[in-house]
């Protein structure tokens, strides 16, 4: 079977965009390609999936890796947005690295389209990486408001549309479920 990259981007105001990126790392990884997840906005967190990788990654000589490259939310006050645009340009250069080195098959880059939304990347040099992308080399990027010159480039376009969520009745999110 001939192998052609995709590009595939998960966006929408729905939950589950980085769940499903993860899940198609896991089948990846159980089919034996080579997987690197770069966190664009996810830092200093310990998110369940975190610890899942890391023992998959013992298993497989590192044949699945997650790097958090982010500060967190850009709203919290807690960090600069200088900070935070330091911080995405260091992911944006990881990214580059993981896109031509030949050392992976996907690669997702998680809350991408947040770093182009928030102005911490622009949507140029997300353009211009993707440019970079070998043919036969997968690539996903979450988060929501993809722009439209990523979704027209895009061979597969999933959009997560929320229809109703625990924490508009008050539900705060549950370890396992959402973190």
């Amino acid at each position: 079977m001939e192998k052609h990259g995709l590009i595939m981007v998960h966006t929408g105001d729905g939950k589950g965009k980085t769940t499903a990126a993860l899940g198609l790392a896991m089948r990846a990884w159980g089919d034996g390609l080579r997987v690197l997840i770069l966190q664009f906005i996810k830092g200093g967190w310990n998110y369940g999936e975190l610890k899942t990788i890391e023992e998959l990654g013992k298993l497989s000589e590192g044949r699945i890796r997650v790097e958090q490259c982010g500060k967190g939310f850009t709203n919290t006050g807690k960090v600069s947005m200088e900070e935070h645009k330091a911080a995405a340009h260091e992911a944006l250069a990881k990214a580059e690295d993981a896109l031509t080195n030949g050392q992976w098959d996907l690669v997702i880059l998680d809350e991408m389209n947040y770093a182009v939304k928030y102005e911490l990347v622009t949507e140029e040099e997300m353009m211009a990486l993707l440019d970079k992308k070998p043919a036969d080399l997968h690539v996903v990027l979450t988060g929501r408001d993809a722009c439209e010159k990523l979704i027209e480039r895009a061979d597969l376009v999933t959009e997560m549309h929320l229809v109703k969520h625990p924490y508009d009745q008050g539900v705060k999110a549950q370890k396992g479920i959402e973190f």
